[in-house]
């Protein structure tokens, strides 16, 4: 009986056919497994993974392997991306076990749910240097039944490692003295150090698109305009939107380059980074200027808000596919005649512009479907009005394809990165339509994913929201209302502060610092886990800490600083030495080391509001407000100037004389941030 028919994981979902006796994680499965005395068969991918679903055709929808599956294992299939807490424990013990990680991820564990043996990917007959599955599931038995002593000896080992990682982190005892503006510097140094000068990003193929780490570079740019630093910003960032990694078509960002030049990529387009590289790419839009950055934001939102669109519009979906019609790529890919016969006049210029060519650059190693992933060849060239007039053609004309498949389901944590994106780039690109469905998301998270005592909730799909959110859905969230505060509503701010207090109460370390990804009222695992490290999102600490800084600086109240700064002590030479995987976190520590800057503009002036979003300005609040607004201290007292609106710019609200035309506002800015 496979019984993840009715689960709300769209991946889940996937395998309800299967032969496998899957069950979902829970105490069921635990249970069937002390009950027949066989260890569990722990399977963790998610929708839009290329393996996954690899290892799904080959093994899982094979009689014979599943077969001996349900023969030999109680099998527990869970989606990574509605059970981070799950996936971090066994992916910690899978890189302990075989030195590195990835998904399918595969995992053979005791009934008590102890790993002792785990890898990622199997086929199912040897192959490549790889063991097949069968093969290995025999082994697992064979030890299970005749050396379980070992196993379980083993086990015992790897769950105290697994534990002790839990304990890393601040404290009351931790040494403050390291937390300086030279963090800064040294991590600045230490990203310098792994630049690709040639195609931008940072090491070696395969290539992630670090949005976290240019956002580090393009803050530093408000205050170092040195050539190195904005080669290091404007050539990765270029590379990228140029590239087949970026979709010229439609808009947004797959996965990441398999290649050093991001012409190839991992077709899947994630909600998260689509969020991420807003942010990014609005970033270096502010500090420089470059139009094709703006544009770049503006087709990535109107990709996520058209083809991502959840619940009427109200949020968005998790992901798409890499694949369609079992072919990888295959959605995005075109051929000469087609786009000859498609662009007409256009197509000499359509076809240089974009590299096409009669052989195509991409082949599916699987199926040997060959065609051209469409990117800039110049990666500074303004597109032409040939290309301009042909996109909404080619768009219109690849709807028709069959898409790849849709993770339609919400987290609320995805949801609230982009939401901020999106507000942020309103605010910035004076798009009130974003602003809009800003506010209708924030909205929708509220009613669909809150339950009536006020927990929140980690994933929603076609009207059910079940699972309790994490340290991760309350720390993104906890920034995304901030956001909105700042730039909307500064109403926004006292749902911000009841999201801060559930968020300590449920999941702050209170002997170590930092948050524990599950709440004190979540299931029992093996071990509590805490998320550390910035990787393709940024970790719960991270998020919290920037975003308890920020409520700090608009409520007036340390507490909220103080819970940062334990955690920030503990982690801050990490940081410095290790800057990529801590990108996020570098945040945090630019508003606790650096003068705090305050803004608040007090009534109705585009001219002074429009100062203030145009430009990047880093560890820094912002506030507007009509005169007599109460909700942060930041607007006591702050009054109109002879009837004029007026901007205050305040560092731990002492404020300098108020003005009221926007150059006074920005020679006040520009003196804060150099201080800074």
């Amino acid at each position: 009986m496979n019984r993840l028919a009715s689960e709300t994981s769209p991946y889940l979902r996937q395998h309800a056919d299967n032969p496998v006796d899957w069950f979902a994680w829970g105490e069921d499965a635990f249970a069937a497994a002390r009950e027949r005395d066989r260890p569990i068969l722990l399977s963790v991918g998610y929708s839009s993974c290329h393996w996954c679903h690899v290892m799904a055709h080959e093994s899982f929808e094979d009689d014979e392997v599943a077969g001996e599956m349900n023969r030999l294992f109680v099998n527990v299939k869970v989606d990574r991306e509605e059970r981070p807490d799950v996936d971090a424990i066994y992916m910690q013990a899978v890189q302990a076990m075989t030195g590195r990680g990835g998904w399918p991820m595969t995992v053979f564990l005791a009934p008590d749910g102890r790993p002792f043996h785990g890898g990622t990917y199997y086929p199912k007959d040897d192959r490549h240097g790889m063991p097949g599955f069968v093969r290995v599931m025999h082994a697992i038995d064979e030890a299970w039944t005749t050396r379980r002593d070992e196993l379980l000896d083993a086990a015992g080992k790897l769950h105290d490692a697994i534990a002790r990682t839990t304990t890393l982190g601040g404290g009351s005892d931790s040494d403050g003295a390291s937390l300086t503006p030279e963090i800064l510097d040294r991590a600045w140094k230490n990203i310098s150090t792994q630049f690709d000068a040639r195609f931008g990003g940072f090491g070696r193929a395969p290539k992630f698109p670090q949005a976290m780490t240019l956002d580090v570079l393009a803050r530093r740019m408000v205050r170092d305009r040195s050539p190195e630093l904005r080669e290091t910003l404007t050539v990765t960032l270029d590379g990228m939107a140029a590239g087949g990694m970026y979709d010229h078509v439609g808009g947004g960002f797959h996965r990441y380059s398999v290649d050093d030049y991001w012409l190839v990529p991992h077709f899947e387009k994630m909600l998260y980074d689509q969020a991420l590289l807003v942010g990014a790419y609005l970033r270096g839009f502010l500090v420089t200027g470059e139009p094709r950055y703006r544009r770049t934001v503006e087709e990535t939102i109107e990709y996520v808000l058209r083809d991502l669109a959840a619940a009427d519009g109200r949020a968005w979906c998790s992901a798409e596919d890499a694949d369609s019609e079992g072919i990888e790529g295959k959605f995005y890919l075109w051929s000469l005649d087609e786009v000859r016969a498609l662009c007409g006049d256009d197509a000499p210029e359509v076809i240089r512009f974009f590299g096409v060519t009669d052989k195509g650059n991409f082949v599916d190693p699987h199926t040997e479907y060959s065609g051209n992933i469409l990117h800039a060849v110049d990666r500074t060239e303004d597109r032409p009005a040939e290309v301009e007039r042909v996109i909404p053609r080619l768009r219109e004309i690849r709807a028709e394809r069959v898409r790849p498949g849709l993770d339609d389901k919400v987290l609320l944590a995805w949801n609230a990165l982009f939401l901020r994106a999106l507000v942020e780039s309103a605010a910035a690109l004076e798009r009130d339509d974003w602003m809009d469905a800003a506010r209708t998301n924030a909205r929708f998270l509220f009613s669909e994913l809150r339950r009536d005592d006020g927990r929140l909730l980690r994933s929603w799909q076609d009207g059910r929201a079940n699972l309790l959110g994490y340290a991760e859905d309350y720390a993104a969230l906890l920034e995304a209302l901030l956001t909105l505060a700042e730039l909307d509503d500064v109403a926004w701010l006292a749902e911000a502060r009841a999201v801060a207090d559930e968020m300590v109460r449920l999941f702050h370390d209170e002997e170590r610092g930092g948050f524990f990804t599950t709440g004190a009222d979540a299931e029992t695992l093996i071990v509590r886990p805490k998320d550390m490290q910035d990787n393709a999102t940024p970790s719960e600490n991270s998020l919290a800490c920037n975003a308890l800084l920020r409520l700090a600086a608009l409520t007036g109240e340390l507490r909220y600083e103080d819970l940062a700064a334990s955690w920030l002590r503990g982690m801050a030479n990490l940081v410095g030495e290790h800057p990529t995987a801590f990108a996020y976190l570098l945040g945090a520590i630019e508003r606790f080391v650096l003068p705090p800057v305050e803004v608040a503009v007090i009534g109705d002036s585009t001219s002074l509001w429009r100062e203030v979003t145009s430009r990047l300005l880093p560890a820094t609040v912002v506030l507007r407000a009509s005169e007599g607004s109460d909700g942060s201290p930041l607007l006591t007292d702050k009054t109109l100037v002879d009837g004029e609106p007026a901007a205050y710019v305040c560092e731990h609200y002492a404020c300098q004389k108020p003005v009221t035309t926007a150059g006074e506002l920005r020679a006040g800015l520009d003196a804060a941030v150099t201080r800074a």
